[in-house]
C-alpha cells in the first residue's frame, strides 16, 4: 500500500533526518521533494503546491533550522498535515432509522457488489446488526447473480426481483421487505456504467429520493488515482453523499485518491477494501494512513485485528501446555491459521513500523504459510504432539509427503524451536532475554 510514495517521501525528508546543518535552502529542497512524490502518486497539483506550502509556513514559523531534532519535526509537521488532508478524525457510519438505510453509487468495475458484501458482513459480525442487501442492477443480471452469491457467503439474506426492470420500485420492495422481515440495516446495491452519464445520474438521483437513505456512500477504485476523484466530484454534485469508501488499496496503488479525495469533495473517506476476503474492510483512520505513508507502522490496527482473533479459552489451554512443556506441532498451526485471519501477509508486514523498508523488492505471498501447513499435516500425530520424535529419516518422509525440502523441514524445526522458547520466556517474564533471542534470531 503506498510503497512508490512512502520510498519517495522517506528520500525527500532524507536529509533533514540527519545531524547535518538545517538552512532555509534545504527545507525548501526537501519540501519540493516532497511536492514531487506527491504528484508522482496522482496528487492534484494545486493540492500538493498548497500541502507543501502549509508544511513550509509552519516548519519556519516553529524555527524548525534551530531545533534539536529539525528532521524529526520535521517528519512530525508532514504527518500532521497529511492527517488533516485526508480528513483528520475517521468519520462513523451512520445507523439511525428504522432500519437504516445505505445506498451505494460508484461507477461500474469500483468493486461497488463486493464491497456492499462486506459492509453488510461488518456489520453483522462488528455491530451486531441484521443486514438486508437489495440487488437494483437492472442492466447486469451478473450483478444480481453476484450479489446472491455474496449474500451466501456472508449468510445475508439477498432480495431481487429479476423481472422488474425499475430500480426506483425494487429499492422501495426492498425496504418493505426489511420492515416486515426483521432487518435492521438495508444497502441497496445501484448500477454502475463505465462513464458518468446522464441517464445513471438521474436514475440513483430518483433512487436516493425515494428511499430517502441515511447514509449514501461512493464507492471508487483507488487505482485509477486522479480519475477517481473527478468522478466523485460529478456524483457529489448530484447526490451530495456523506463519505467515499476506497476499493483495491491492496493493489499497485499510488495513492493520489486517497490523498487528495477529501479536499476535492469535503466528504471523509469512511471505509477501505484491503483485499479480496469479505472480512478485508477497514474503518480508515487518516492518522494510522499517514503514519503508514510515513513508513512508521500501524501497531494500533494490528493490535486491534489480533484481539479480533484472540480466543480466551484457547489461550488458557495453551499456556498449560507451555507450562507442561507440551506445546506441539498442531499448537503451532493453530497460531499460523489466527495470523491468516488476520488479513493478508502484505498488509499485515505494513502495519509493522520499518517492515516495508527493511523488506522492500521481497515479494509477501498471501499463501505464504502453505508449505508449513504442507509439512505439519505430513507428520503423524505423535510427531505432531512430540517434535522430539522427529529424527534424520522422520525428515526426509515428512519433507517428501508434504512435497518440501529437507531444509525446508530443518528451518520448520528451528522456528518451531524459536517460538516454544519465546512463549516459555513470556510466560516466565523474562521480557530482556526474550528481546535479546530475538535479535540473535535476525528477523
Amino acid at each position: 500500500m503506498f510503497n512508490n510514495l512512502s520510498e519517495k517521501l522517506d528520500k525527500a525528508l532524507h536529509v533533514l533526518k540527519g545531524h547535518g546543518s538545517i538552512t532555509e535552502v534545504n527545507v525548501a529542497e526537501t519540501l519540493k521533494e516532497v511536492r514531487r512524490a506527491l504528484l508522482d502518486a496522482d496528487v492534484n497539483f494545486k493540492i500538493a503546491k498548497d500541502f507543501t506550502a502549509r508544511v513550509k509556513e509552519k516548519a519556519l514559523g516553529q524555527n524548525v533550522l534551530t531545533t534539536l531534532q529539525p528532521g524529526q519535526l520535521m517528519v512530525k509537521l508532514v504527518k500532521d498535515e497529511l492527517t488533516e488532508l485526508m480528513g483528520g478524525d475517521a468519520a462513523g457510519i451512520n445507523l439511525s432509522g428504522s432500519p437504516s438505510i445505505i445506498l451505494m453509487s460508484g461507477l461500474q468495475g469500483s468493486g461497488k457488489t463486493t464491497f456492499s458484501g462486506k459492509l453488510a458482513n461488518y456489520l453483522k459480525t462488528k455491530k451486531t446488526k441484521k443486514p438486508l442487501l437489495v440487488a437494483c442492477d437492472v442492466y447486469r443480471p451478473a450483478a444480481i447473480d453476484q450479489l446472491h452469491i455474496v449474500g451466501e457467503q456472508i449468510k445475508v439474506d439477498v432480495y431481487s426481483d429479476k423481472g422488474n426492470t425499475d430500480p426506483v420500485a425494487i429499492a422501495q420492495a426492498g425496504v418493505a421487505h426489511a420492515k416486515e422481515n426483521g432487518h435492521n440495516v438495508v444497502i441497496i446495491d445501484t448500477a454502475g456504467r463505465l462513464a458518468v452519464d446522464e441517464v445513471m445520474m438521474t436514475e440513483i438521483a430518483n433512487i436516493h429520493k425515494a428511499i430517502e437513505p441515511q447514509e449514501t456512500l461512493f464507492v471508487v477504485d483507488s487505482m485509477t488515482g486522479q480519475d477517481a476523484v473527478n468522478t466523485a466530484k460529478s456524483f457529489n454534485d448530484v447526490l451530495n453523499f456523506d463519505g467515499v469508501i476506497l476499493t483495491k488499496l491492496d493493489g499497485d496503488t499510488r495513492g493520489g485518491a486517497a490523498i487528495s479525495i477529501k479536499s476535492v469533495v469535503n466528504k471523509p473517506i469512511k471505509f477501505i477494501g484491503t483485499g479480496e476476503k469479505m472480512e478485508a474492510i477497514d474503518v480508515f483512520y487518516p492518522t494510522r494512513m499517514a503514519d503508514r505513508i510515513l513508513g512508521m507502522g500501524d501497531v494500533v490496527s494490528l493490535v486491534e485485528r489480533a484481539q479480533e482473533q484472540f480466543d480466551e479459552e484457547e489461550a488458557r489451554k495453551l499456556q498449560k501446555k507451555i507450562a507442561k512443556n507440551q506445546f506441539g506441532f498442531d499448537d503451532f498451526l493453530k497460531q499460523i491459521q489466527q495470523v491468516k485471519k488476520m488479513g493478508n501477509m502484505k498488509d499485515l508486514v505494513g502495519m509493522i513500523p520499518g517492515a516495508s523498508k527493511a523488506m522492500k523488492g521481497m515479494e509477501i505471498e498471501d499463501d505464504a504459510f502453505k508449505h508449513i501447513e504442507a509439512l505439519i499435516h505430513s507428520m503423524t500425530p505423535d510427531e505432531r504432539s512430540k517434535p522430539t520424535l522427529i529424527n534424520a529419516s522422520r525428515k526426509k518422509r515428512i519433507a517428501k509427503g508434504a512435497g518440501r525440502s529437507v531444509q525446508e523441514m530443518n528451518q520448520l524445526l528451528k522456528q518451531f524451536d524459536q517460538m516454544s522458547k519465546m512463549m516459555k520466556m513470556m510466560q516466565g517474564g523474562g521480557g530482556r532475554k526474550m528481546m535479546q533471542m530475538m535479535k540473535g534470531m535476525g528477523g
